[in-house]
Formats: C-alpha cells, sequence, structure tokens
C-alpha cells in the first residue's frame, strides 16, 4: 500500500522501490510533505514536539557520526578519485553488494517505508535527482529539509541518479560485511 501527500504519477516502477532491489511487506509512504512526517513520526516514539514546536528527534543510542566508519567502494572507477585514509576507508565490491542485498532484506520487514524524491545541487545543469528510502518519518522530514524539492510535474518522470537506504536499527556483520563494526 502507498500513501503520498503529493499526487504521483508516472510508470509502475517509478512509483515502487523494485528498482531498487526492495520489496516492501508494508505501507509505502511516498513524498509526503513536513507536517504528515512529523505525525508519523510522533505516532511511531521517534521524537516528540518541544516548547515552541520544532520537533525533537530520538537517536540514542548513537547521538552522532562515527567519523571512522565511512566507506567507500574501492574499485576502479574510485581508485583514483579518492583520497583513500582513514576518512575514506576502502570496502570491497563483494563486501558493499552483501551489505546491501542484507539492507535491503532488513527494509523489506519493514512496517512502514518512508520515500522522497529530492534533488541534490541548485543548478538544473549539475544536480542529482535522489531517492531517500528510510523506516524513520523524522529522518525523511530531515531530507526533505536539507535537498530541493522537485516541482509537483517533475515528480511524475523523477529517476532518481542515486537511492539512499537508511537503515539505522540494522546490524552489520563486520565480517561479511566488511565493516568496522555492526552500525
Amino acid at each position: 500500500m502507498a500513501t503520498q501527500s503529493q499526487p504521483q504519477s508516472g510508470t509502475e516502477p517509478q512509483r515502487n522501490l523494485l528498482a531498487e532491489g526492495l520489496t516492501a511487506a508494508g505501507t509505502i509512504h511516498w513524498n509526503l510533505v513536513a507536517p504528515e512526517l512529523i505525525q508519523h513520526a510522533i505516532r511511531r516514539g521517534e521524537g516528540q514536539l518541544a516548547d515552541m514546536g520544532p520537533f525533537v528527534a530520538v537517536t540514542a543510542p548513537h547521538t552522532g557520526r562515527s567519523p571512522n566508519d565511512k566507506f567507500v567502494v574501492r574499485d576502479p572507477a574510485s581508485e583514483a578519485d579518492v583520497d583513500w585514509g582513514k576518512v575514506n576507508q576502502p570496502i570491497s565490491p563483494e563486501h558493499f553488494a552483501a551489505l546491501r542485498a542484507d539492507v535491503q532484506a532488513y527494509l523489506g520487514t519493514c512496517d512502514e517505508l518512508f520515500v522522497q524524491d529530492l534533488h541534490c545541487g541548485a543548478d538544473p545543469r549539475y544536480r542529482l535527482a535522489v531517492r531517500y528510502v528510510s523506516p524513520n518519518a523524522w529522518h525523511m522530514a530531515f531530507v526533505r529539509n536539507m535537498f530541493i524539492r522537485p516541482e509537483l510535474a517533475e515528480l511524475s518522470s523523477f529517476a532518481p541518479n542515486f537511492t539512499v537506504l537508511h537503515a539505522p536499527e540494522f546490524q552489520a556483520d563486520p565480517a561479511k560485511h566488511g565493516t568496522r563494526t555492526g552500525t
């Protein structure tokens, strides 16, 4: 079942997540506006409204980004373009494929998924169409605030150049996935 607040037409592959390798078991919420996302986030216990109305997300037990957990697939296309080191750590294509498959399988078990189709970059000549998929409504409110929302007419032909699969509750297996930790 899909819900949305901004009508979106287009072909079925653009309206489902099969192109992202996902088969969703539950409800998919497409391109909800911020008030709807906040309502879902509160209903789901992802945070609360603070004094004067801003939404405060609950991110515990992790409250920040781990700078030592940034990985880039090391292959011929990235080899010369990435400044490899402690910050940009390599991950093999095989480890990435295993991680992606397991994240896709995990997201497929979620009762609800939230999807936002947005643009990264203001100049139309250089911007990327990015699809964000998450089981967390508050995260979609965040990306909706951070990136550029397409015009309603643009959504009917939206085709992502890049997809972000956000699965903060997923536990990686460092041996299987080539990561430093499970998070």
